[in-house]
């Protein structure tokens, strides 16, 4: 067992635990897009970021790849964090507009406005579906092409698969796919009618390091109860 502090608190783990499993056995809630129990993590959205270390050597790592190791500090919501995730969201919202998925994700986050230029494609290169095919099908049926700006997922030259089963699990677990908004213009990227209000707690100075991580929000509850 190795132990570390997350948001302050000690908590041990086993030996292979990364440090989002570990968060996850506390309850701190990390958002991620391209993580699912049961497939090898890949870091591809970054939105699971979390920040290790103090002073100026602190840095952000992808929680779902960095291994939990003795004596490590994190934090899982601190401004800096908070500040790198609502970026990602923007810029993942700009390629994939009428995701719900990200939409929901980017109002839960406090982004109200969409600030990049929309692309409209209908992938954020997660790797859900090319795992899923592989690590639990195991078909293989479809992979990345490309690098860089090409890249793409599909069957290789384009030619229908002999091995794939039409079993939708790609499709099944895909953010872009799952559910379609039909919000697509600027002004109406983010939909928000599914999120709360931003928390309150958030805009207060002592939150700088460390803000809140509660779901649901013990300070929105009362807030809202107080309201009515």
């Amino acid at each position: 067992m190795i132990t570390l502090k997350i948001n302050g608190l000690d908590v041990s783990v086993e030996q292979g635990t990364t440090v989002l499993e570990a968060a996850n056995f506390l309850g701190f809630p990390i958002p991620t897009l391209c993580h699912m129990e049961g497939l090898s993590p890949y870091g591809a959205c970054r939105l699971c970021v979390v920040e290790i270390g103090e002073g100026p050597k602190a840095k952000l790592v992808s929680s779902c790849t960095y291994p939990a190791q003795e004596g490590l500090k994190v934090r899982t919501a601190s401004n800096r964090v908070i500040r790198a995730r609502r970026m990602i969201l923007e810029l993942l919202l700009a390629s994939c507009p009428q995701s719900k998925t990200i939409q929901d994700l980017a109002s839960a986050h406090g982004i109200r406005q969409q600030r990049f230029r929309q692309e409209y494609e209908d992938c954020i290169l997660c790797g859900l579906c090319v795992r899923m095919c592989d690590e639990q099908m195991m078909a293989k049926a479809i992979g990345f092409r490309g690098r860089g700006e090409n890249r793409s997922i599909g069957t290789p030259f384009d030619v229908k698969s002999d091995v794939c089963r039409t079993c939708g699990g790609c499709m099944y677990i895909c953010p872009a796919c799952q559910l379609r908004c039909t919000y697509n213009e600027p002004e109406k990227a983010i939909c928000g009618g599914c999120a709360n209000l931003t928390p309150p707690c958030l805009e207060k100075e002592h939150f700088d390091d460390m803000m809140c991580y509660m779901d649901p929000c013990v300070a929105c509850e009362i807030e809202t109860k107080t309201d009515k």
